[in-house]
């Protein structure tokens, strides 16, 4: 089992566990920027909004588990993102657990693009925020882009995603459990198939190199009708 690189207290006294493979990601990354001859204060200010964005994502689903009444039992950031341990909920309370993680990210995208575009106008207006708008603007702009990629990153349909975990959850209302699980499992397996040539180009398109694989197994079970 992977160690925990750092233990700490976060919101709500949530227990927050920092495991060794996120402090390895960012090792990469550093090495690779000082090996480039690129800046380690912008590696530093990636990594920072990077694991900030994950987090207040896990804190979206903990608040979420808290105000229902369901135990939040920790947080866990990993190179692959991250997770919230909850207790037993009901398919209608784990529906609204699992959409605010998103609709977290989706808040801070657009809280980071509004942020940005005002600097940015106030700048044009006065030229005494220039300044200030120009040290601040291109951090607005990669808070905002990297929360957008990972909203759609954890909206694709594949088991343990966000996204995966809400479609099994839609089909149940409408269908009969067994049925529902096939049809999830089959976009699984389809978005498992698809998944390494899109981390190639995800890879290729923007620098980014995502720590994480879909279980095809998990999916082809699903699909059958085997229990999850």
């Amino acid at each position: 089992m992977e160690r925990n690189l750092l233990e700490l207290r976060g919101p709500f006294g949530i227990p927050i566990e920092l495991r060794q493979s996120a402090g390895l990601l960012a090792l990469i990354l550093v090495l690779s920027a000082l090996m480039q001859g690129g800046g380690i204060g912008r590696i530093l200010g990636f990594l920072a909004i990077l694991i900030g964005s994950v987090l207040l994502h896990e804190l979206g689903h903990a608040w979420a588990a808290r105000v229902q009444g369901v135990r939040v039992g920790r947080i866990v950031l990993h190179a692959g993102g991250g997770y919230c341990e909850t207790g037993r909920a009901t398919p209608r309370q784990e529906e609204f657990i699992l959409l605010m993680g998103p609709l977290t990210t989706l808040a801070l995208w657009a809280v980071c693009g509004l942020a940005r575009d005002g600097i940015y106008r106030l700048a044009l207006a006065d030229p005494g925020w220039v300044p200030f708008g120009l040290a601040l603007l291109p951090w607005l702009s990669l808070a905002s882009g990297l929360n957008l990629f990972l909203f759609l990153y954890n909206m694709v349909p594949v088991q343990p995603l966000d996204g995966g975990r809400l479609l099994l959850l839609w089909l149940r209302r409408a269908l009969p459990p067994q049925r529902a699980l096939k049809i999830a499992g089959t976009v699984g397996l389809v978005a498992c198939i698809l998944w390494l040539p899109a981390l190639v180009w995800v890879f290729f398109s923007t620098g980014w190199l995502l720590f994480f694989l879909p279980s095809f197994a998990l999916h082809r079970a699903m699909a059958r009708g085997e229990r999850m």
